[in-house]
């Protein structure tokens, strides 16, 4: 210590001229300190940062991890009256008598021409900043013990440089105490008894000491911060460190290396602030002649240093990355990573010499650095997940910085980035494949939404990127990535691409029908915006089924047409959908009718953008909604060309009646104006009225040919009456006659008009049966007041029809010639005494029954009264 101390005690001789000679120099040293007090205060200067700096500097022991700690009490420890002290801790090798020296001195730095060896401090200003928040700052180190005042010393009117040596107040073992008495002090330890009004501010800066000024430092590895209180429970501890470097990875060709720095932040009695890793990108460059400067003269490579943010970064102390000369300064470059370089930088510290010709040349190679450590990032997370590469792109700088030198680093860099293959296209394999930005286009959400759920359908989608336009991986085709992805100018693909997808993938026949109506959706949603006039019209879009039950496709053009290939159709009720589609299978889709499949239909019903898709359909597609009365006289129209489906037709309109999908009077109205099948086969659409099937008809028996013919008659093909199983129903004869002869009127003796002709079959005996179902049809004529054609009535009486006896003896006379007359008169009149014979109705052949046609039998010229027999004996 006697050595430190006569150091000191000859720098105040020599070179203040404190109880020596005259120093010829002294002048000098006054306007030096002049004007590094106006250097101090005209400047912001962060003396914290200037402390680091120095600590970055100094030297250390082989084995030693480099620290720094600070420890601020309310002890008053130097005895000055001062509200706080601050203590600096520091396991350097400790101060040289060089170094005292040099800080004994202004503008005297011993780290001045030594950028080659890593010193990063040169201002000249360094410890002298501590004068910004302390009077009379303390120096303990190496057996050094002295302190400076920024007041003139009285010996020598100076402040600032001039030492004086430390007995008391504090000592070391006043130190020690404060540290900890069972640590041994550091080496060096600055004891700073505060200004009234820095306490506030000293406190702020650290706790806003921010663990990224660890990050370009090679030396300190950790630095704390602690407060000391008489009550140890208040005591309050924080830390910062870099834990590890890992992944060091040299490229020799590039001269750059690349590394990852994990960096913690620790705070006693909080919860960790946990951990933050950072990819550290480091690259030489060769110094262009044009940006040499004299203070940097002896430097031939520029070496720069990239730091990108893995995670989310720690929160204290700064709030954006921007530009560190191996610390930070004040200057924020809204970029996403920070850029540390050797820069020449203010008194302050504060910003770098914007109009700089060194500082430029930095600037000039960031942009080749970023690209670098981009590329690098990007192919170095080939095997990462998708969504892991794509928060690389985080990085990327795209909001303007207030500074324009730091906007034109920002355009050189876009620039280069349009130019490297750096976006992944979705190629659904393991293998990632890049390309430039400009080769890459994204695809609107919704499609994407799509495009996954078909996916996991086990849809193949390996042909996405084959449609002229590389697709973007969906990790990054994001609403999170937009400000990026408009920055490279990444475009969504144009309209006619959604097509080209479409068809050449399963997207409509591979999905569940869900997904088939989300595509439907999609379409339907950008319709009028982009799609209704490309080529999606032309592609198997909408489904149907198909002839023979299966599920076919057609496009949008074909269905909406007037002249249309396809008609496509859904049921207006759900509980119809399957009886419409099995009974168009039946009727072979008339006129390319078609119908959704039930699936598809059914789905819709609980589809939330049900009535969206619908409207669309209607409106663009024209495929609307039917029911099956709508699909009845649909089909009614087409019915004139083929028999068989006429005859189906009638079918289908009795089991959808049995079913309640048809009413009464809706069956009425379609049976009244469909077209039948007559007994040649033809289609007869006009009628005056219908013959059941010939047939086992009743009038077949008792005609034998049509009579009807020329009165516009329809006589109903057999076809009608044949049972049979059509659209999994099946209707027996007996059913299908009753609902013709109901809802077609199809009609048989005794409820038809008699013909106005002469019927050939009463010109000769009928049968009993017939007899009286002549008898009956003329009393139904009757009670119904149904006119009787005079040719048919003519026919009826004077046929020969009717079988009688006469005298015991049977024949058959016509109506008018014969007699029913009560049977005791019958009797009498035929006993033999009246001499003219009486052609009486045989009721022994016809039974009581005939009895009953009473009223029949005199219209048709039958007498019955005495009066009308007495006659016939007179004239006979």
């Amino acid at each position: 210590m006697a050595l430190t101390r006569e150091h000191v005690e000859e720098i105040r001789r020599k070179k203040f001229s404190i109880g020596g000679e005259q120093n010829p120099l002294t002048e000098d040293l006054h306007q030096a300190v002049k004007n590094l007090s106006a250097e101090l205060y005209a400047k912001d200067v962060h003396f914290l940062m200037e402390l680091i700096q120095n600590a970055e500097d100094n030297d250390y022991l082989e084995g030693v991890d480099p620290s720094l700690e600070f420890v601020i009490t309310s002890e008053d420890i130097t005895n000055t009256w001062a509200p706080a002290t601050l203590l600096i801790f520091n396991n350097e090798k400790g101060f040289s008598s060089k170094n005292i020296d040099s800080i004994c001195s202004v503008g005297r730095s011993t780290k001045k021409g030594n950028r080659k060896r890593g010193y990063i401090g040169e201002k000249g200003i360094g410890f002298k900043s501590v004068f910004l928040v302390s009077s009379q700052p303390y120096i303990f180190s190496n057996g050094y013990q002295i302190r400076f005042n920024e007041e003139p010393c009285p010996h020598c009117n100076l402040g600032y440089i001039v030492p004086e040596w430390v007995e008391e107040n504090p000592t070391l073992s006043d130190i020690k105490k404060i540290y900890g008495s069972g640590t041994t002090l550091p080496t060096t330890t600055i004891v700073l008894p505060l200004k009234y009004d820095k306490v506030k501010p000293v406190k702020q800066q650290l706790s806003n000491v921010h663990p990224e000024v660890l990050l370009f430092l090679s030396k300190i590895r950790r630095l704390s911060v602690r407060e000391h209180n008489n009550d140890p429970r208040l005591n309050t501890v924080s830390a910062i460190a870099i834990t590890s470097e890992t992944e060091l990875e040299v490229r020799k060709n590039i001269d750059a290396v690349s590394y990852t720095i994990h960096l913690s932040a620790d705070e006693k009695g909080k919860e960790s602030e946990g951990e933050c890793r950072y990819f550290m990108w480091r690259q030489k460059f060769p110094v262009r002649q044009e940006n040499k400067v004299e203070r940097r003269m002896e430097v031939e490579e520029l070496v720069i240093t990239l730091a990108f943010p893995f995670e989310e970064r720690l929160h204290r102390g700064m709030s954006s990355p921007g530009i560190y000369a191996f610390l930070p300064t004040e200057m924020f470059t809204n970029f996403p990573f920070i850029i540390q370089a050797d820069f020449l930088l203010a008194s302050s510290r504060e910003t770098i010499l914007l109009d700089n010709k060194w500082n430029q040349g930095i600037l000039d190679c960031v942009p080749s650095a970023f690209i670098n450590a981009f590329v690098s990032l990007v192919k170095n997370s080939e095997n990462a997940p998708m969504s892991s590469l794509a928060s690389m792109f985080r990085f990327i700088p795209i909001d303007n910085s207030s500074y324009q030198m730091l906007n034109v680093v920002r355009e050189s860099i876009k620039s280069k980035l349009l130019e490297e293959s750096i976006l992944p296209s979705e190629s659904y394999t393991p293998q990632k494949i890049f390309h430039k930005p400009q080769e890459v286009g994204r695809l609107m959400p919704a499609f994407w939404t799509i495009l996954e759920k078909a996916r996991e359908q086990k849809v193949g989608l390996f042909h996405l990127s084959s449609h002229g336009k590389y697709i973007l991986s969906s990790s990054f085709d994001r609403a999170e990535y937009d400000y990026i992805l408009n920055f490279l100018g990444v475009e969504l693909v144009n309209n006619e691409w959604y097509a080209k997808c479409i068809q050449s993938s399963k997207l409509v026949e591979g999905v569940s029908e869900d997904v088939y109506l989300e595509l439907l959706l999609f379409v339907a949603d950008n319709w009028r915006s982009k799609f209704d006039s490309t080529d999606i019209k032309y592609i198997q879009l909408i489904k149907y089924v198909g002839l023979y039950g299966d599920v076919s496709l057609c496009s949008i053009n074909e269905s909406m047409h007037f002249n249309r290939d396809r008609v496509v159709s859904l049921s207006r009720h759900p509980d119809h959908i399957s009886w419409l589609i099995d009974w168009n299978k039946e009727f072979k889709c008339p006129a390319n009718y078609f119908f959704w499949p039930k699936s598809t239909q059914e789905a819709i019903q609980f589809f939330s953008k049900r009535e969206t898709v619908l409207e669309w359909l209607r409106d663009h597609v024209k495929v609307g909604a039917m029911s099956v009365y709508e699909y009845a006289v649909h089909l009614n129209n087409y019915l004139n060309s083929c028999q068989k489906r006429a005859i189906t037709f009638v079918h289908f309109l009795y089991h959808s009646l049995q079913k309640s999908f048809l009413s009464h009077h809706e069956v009425g109205i379609l049976c009244n104006s469909m077209p039948l099948v007559d007994n040649y086969g033809n289609l007869q659409r006009h009628r005056t009225g219908v013959l059941v099937p010939a047939n086992g008809s009743k009038w077949v028996g008792l005609i034998g040919s049509n009579p009807w013919t020329n009165e516009g008659y329809v006589e109903l093909a057999e076809d009608y009456l044949q049972p049979g199983h059509l659209a999994g129903e099946y209707a027996s004869r007996e059913r299908l006659l009753e609902f013709l002869k109901t809802h077609i009127v199809a009609a048989d003796i005794p409820y038809i008009s008699p013909p106005n002709a002469e019927i050939p079959t009463v010109s000769s005996p009928l049968t009993k049966q017939n007899a009286f179902l002549l008898l009956d049809w003329i009393r139904n004529l009757k009670l119904r007041e149904i006119y009787i054609p005079e040719n048919f009535l003519k026919r009826i009486k004077e046929g020969s029809w009717l079988k009688t006896t006469t005298s015991g003896c049977p024949g058959y006379r016509p109506p008018s010639e014969s007699f029913m007359l009560s049977s005791s008169l019958g009797n009498i009149l035929q006993n033999g005494s009246v001499l003219v014979d009486i052609p009486l109705i045989d009721l022994s052949f016809y039974g009581d029954e005939i009895s009953e046609y009473k009223e029949v039998l005199k219209k048709i010229g039958v007498m019955s009264e005495y009066g009308e027999a007495l006659s016939r004996i007179r004239d006979g």
